[in-house]
């Protein structure tokens, strides 16, 4: 009998990624972006920003886009990317980018690395994370369930959207101790040490006599 390929149910079938400090290190300072609006410290840029009307709202906005053009002109691969999401091709994974900055500064940054994904999610694009919508557009333009899918950062907010649109999480953590890191599935250092749970599941298919 000739061979047949088999999928197992429940292997991932879609990663969605975040982008910065995920995919790419960027020189991106939120104290100063926050300071230069006017902004308490740590206070979300993006639902700060929100909240604003009339020209506070086109400056601040004005200010962050202009510092993310700046940031993405220097935006560098991290170690072990390149590598993962090629092992992802090759298992036929499909890849997107969720990430709460502009579509334009997004597709600067991917540019520069060499990095291709489909598709591409930027604020302009979906309610910003944690909001599940940017997740749940993606799906539904794969054809592929929540459940199927998993959302990978470095942040809370990564964590948080993708638990509300019923996806699987893994959090990168750079060595980090993260008092979030129990919200996800998997914790990894970096994607040059990825760790077996991770790896094991993307084996979604398989040949059998």
């Amino acid at each position: 009998m000739g061979k047949q390929k088999v999928e197992n149910q429940r292997s991932v079938l879609g990663v969605v990624f975040d982008l910065d400090g995920t995919l790419v290190s960027q020189e991106l300072d939120f104290a100063a972006i926050r300071a230069e609006i006017g902004l308490p410290i740590g206070q979300p840029l993006l639902e700060a920003i929100g909240q604003m009307t009339g020209e506070a709202k086109l400056r601040a906005t004005d200010i962050l886009d202009r510092r993310e053009r700046i940031a993405a002109a220097s935006a560098q691969i991290l170690p072990g990317v390149r590598g993962f999401v090629d092992w992802l091709a090759r298992k036929n994974v499909r890849q997107a980018v969720l990430s709460r900055n502009s579509r334009r500064s997004v597709e600067q940054v991917l540019i520069r690395c060499g990095l291709k994904f489909d598709p591409i999610v930027a604020r302009e694009d979906a309610p910003h994370k944690p909001d599940p919508s940017g997740i749940l557009q993606i799906c539904r333009t794969w054809g592929i369930e929540p459940h199927r899918t998993m959302m990978i950062g470095d942040y809370l907010f990564d964590l948080e959207a993708g638990r509300r649109a019923g996806t699987r999480t893994a959090l990168i953590t750079h060595g980090r101790q993260l008092p979030f890191a129990h919200l996800a599935d998997v914790t990894f250092p970096s994607f040059c040490d990825l760790p077996e749970l991770l790896q094991g599941m993307f084996e979604s298919v398989h040949n059998i006599d």
